[in-house]
């Protein structure tokens, strides 16, 4: 339950959400690009990469970023940007798509580039939500690793349960893009979730 007094479990949850969203974009990703440079694994390997470098560099900011008075309320921020560059994926994803394949025949070249156009900025920025919870919720230094563990541990199941969901069920039952605005509708939710709970707590 989320309450003022356990900020805690809304980190939690948060953290959850957030793994849960970035495999179900990749996912989505390899849905995505197909129809334009097949599923081969030239394809996923792209995909991957690209998630991969961008969450490194989100890991590196996010952690930058929380020892500058970190609170809950700057912590939903991340989610409210990740939602706003998640929008042109899903209003301009197939032009920018002609536009890439049109210029780039390779089918390794062109969908590393659009995979870089479609999912860096927004993956990255949700990379930055995991060091920004374990400071968050550390509070004693010498309890660090163990925090770490349970974000890390939440974090990940996360995201194997998006991916199980997405893969065996959201894909066959809705529209890319139609599980594209859910996953941006959930990241603004998030956002909500974060002011509200740190409204509580500051009160």
């Amino acid at each position: 339950m989320l309450t003022a007094s356990n900020p805690a479990t809304t980190v939690f949850i948060l953290a959850f959400t957030s793994g849960f969203i970035i495999m179900s974009i990749e996912l989505l990703g390899g849905r995505i690009l197909a129809p334009y440079f097949g599923s081969s694994i030239y394809v996923w390997g792209s995909i991957i990469t690209v998630f991969m470098v961008a969450l490194s560099i989100g890991y590196l900011i996010g952690g930058h970023l929380s020892l500058m008075d970190p609170r809950l309320s700057k912590y939903g921020y991340f989610f409210l940007a990740a939602a706003i560059t998640a929008v042109p994926t899903i209003l301009f994803g197939e032009s920018l798509m002609d536009w890439v394949f049109l210029r780039i025949i390779d089918p390794r070249y062109g969908s590393l580039v659009a995979a870089m156009l479609l999912f860096f900025i927004p993956t990255a920025i949700l990379g930055m939500i995991a060091p920004y919870s374990v400071r968050l919720l550390v509070r004693d230094t010498h309890h660090s690793g163990k925090v770490a563990g349970r974000l890390y541990f939440v974090s990940t199941l996360g995201s194997a349960f998006g991916t199980l969901l997405t893969s065996f069920y959201l894909v066959l039952w809705f529209e890319i893009n139609q599980i594209l605005i859910t996953m941006v509708v959930s990241l603004i939710i998030c956002f909500i979730i974060a002011l509200v709970v740190d409204r509580k707590v500051q009160a």
